[in-house]
């Protein structure tokens, strides 16, 4: 099997919030909003952002369905104990200007960015998104 991946499928308990983030923060448009039904009960709202090249990012957020709590960490990485960098969403950005322009734009949104960190050949920022998912930016 050859190619890229898909989608990244991630959960939120707000997908208000995601919306705003992922469409008006990053500007990511999203393609698609739809309920989809569970046999057992309830239902999950999904919402796809077009990431670019053919790629996608996901979430579902859990309305009534038996066995999901109303609400629980979506950050993945805080009931497991590892830092946040351990699982991660990274968006590739084309130059490094780009990257200086994404850090000053997410700046002047309010939006808590890393500085630009230097790891081997690449450059990257770092921020998280509502759901307290670690994100960078390289």
């Amino acid at each position: 099997m050859k190619g890229g991946f898909s989608h990244v499928g991630l959960a939120t308990c707000d997908m208000e919030s995601t919306k705003h983030f992922y469409e008006r923060v990053l500007g990511f448009n999203c393609i698609l909003e739809n309920r989809i039904s569970v046999k057992e009960g309830g239902y999950l709202r999904q919402a796809i952002f077009d990431i670019g090249q053919g790629q996608f990012i996901a979430f579902l957020e859990s309305h009534e369905v038996p066995g999901i709590a109303r609400e629980y960490d979506t950050s993945i990485t805080s009931n497991l104990g590892v830092p946040s960098m351990f699982y991660h969403v990274a968006f590739s950005v084309d130059t490094p200007e780009k990257l200086n322009e994404m850090r000053s734009a997410l700046h002047k949104k309010g939006i808590t960015v890393s500085d630009i960190v230097q790891h081997g050949p690449a450059k990257s920022i770092y921020l998280k998104d509502p759901n307290k998912i670690q994100l960078e930016f390289t």
